[in-house]
């Protein structure tokens, strides 16, 4: 958008206004900028152009003459900007060089570029500017020295001075809030030290127990007071640490392997007739075994830590044993008819036999 809006007030009919009089101006309405930027949305288009204005790359003023039209200027512009873009001089003259091409200081109220003077100051306007994006005015005012100390050194001229050193000031409090606000956070962990209600919200909706929360904060203070560890963070620390603890617990009451008595009423679960399934044994015979595994189980007393794997295994070795039983009783019939019918065919051997008449 700055490249075209560039291009457009280089060729168009540029006016000046009262607000920089150094800059041209260019009048365009909504059609002629949907026309520019045919790709965007006419909501993306405010939305660039309110980014280039908060940067201060970009002069936007509406036309009260005319609803929906707009004058635009391109502030900050070097001279090398200006002689690429072709402005004419009867807008914006071009930088008066020395023969060695190195920038001159313009005079003062004229419209070209100009050195940073030595005792330069931001003008009433700019700190106003400065004040208005929240920088305090001794901060701004703090600035100025090692501002214009840099720019003298780099010897470069500016339409502008004072947007530049808008522009440096809101950078520089940036970055100063930044660095101010993380140092602030740090801290070692106090005794007293408490989860915030932020905090706590979280881990309520992600359906994590108060009470369980409550009782993990003290563990939680020991743990970072004996590291003696500075961090800004706690809070998310705390998160995460009672998000794995609480995984760990509801694993375990899913999974609970405390040994236990066997109840009188004790029945074996879904999964248990499942794996016999899978193992082809009938589950009508291992209901029919339940009650003598209860019994004895209840009569010896003794705690286990998984009914369902002992009564599992008992139901294996049972159904084994029976069908070892089976295989034999089966081998004796086998064996016994066998023998008989030996026996007969001898006999009726013996009988046909007529070799004593030979």
């Amino acid at each position: 958008m700055l490249h075209v809006l560039a291009e457009l007030i280089s060729h168009g009919a540029t006016v000046k206004r009262n607000r920089a009089k150094q800059l041209a101006w260019l009048e365009l309405d909504d059609g002629k900028l949907q026309q520019a930027f045919p790709f965007w949305a006419p909501i993306d288009i405010k939305r660039v152009q309110s980014s280039l204005q908060s940067l201060g790359l970009v002069l936007i003023d509406a036309d009260t003459t005319s609803p929906g039209s707009y004058f635009f200027a391109i502030d900050d512009v070097d001279s090398a900007d200006i002689e690429s873009a072709g402005t004419s001089s009867a807008n914006i003259e071009p930088v008066a060089k020395t023969p060695t091409q190195q920038p001159v200081t313009a005079v003062p109220g004229s419209a070209t570029a100009s050195l940073m003077p030595p005792n330069w100051q931001p003008d009433d306007n700019w700190m106003r500017q400065c004040k208005q994006q929240g920088i305090p005015q001794e901060f701004a005012q703090s600035l100025v020295p090692e501002f214009v100390a840099y720019w003298r050194d780099r010897a470069q001229a500016r339409f502008s001075w004072g947007s530049a050193f808008s522009k440096h000031a809101l950078k520089r409090w940036r970055e100063e809030q930044t660095r101010k606000g993380a140092y602030e956070l740090t801290s070692v962990m106090g005794t007293d030290w408490q989860p915030n209600s932020d905090a706590v919200g979280i881990l309520e909706i992600a359906g994590v127990n108060p009470s369980f929360i409550e009782d993990a904060i003290p563990e939680f203070v020991l743990y970072w007071r004996e590291r003696g560890m500075v961090n800004g963070a706690w809070n998310t620390k705390f998160i995460e640490h009672i998000r794995r603890q609480w995984a760990k617990f509801s694993a375990s009451l899913a999974f609970d392997d405390t040994p236990r008595p066997i109840t009188a009423d004790w029945q074996p679960s879904a999964d248990f007739y499942e794996i016999l399934q899978l193992a082809e044994i009938e589950a009508d015979y291992a209901r029919r075994k339940l009650p003598e595994f209860v019994m004895y189980w209840k009569d010896s007393q003794q705690a286990k830590p998984s009914w369902n794997t002992a009564f599992l295994q008992f139901i294996k070795q049972d159904w084994a044993r029976q069908l070892k039983v089976e295989e034999l009783d089966d081998a004796k019939d086998r064996i016994i008819t066998g023998s008989t019918q030996e026996k007969v065919r001898e006999r009726l051997r013996q009988l046909a036999d007529r070799s004593w008449a030979d």
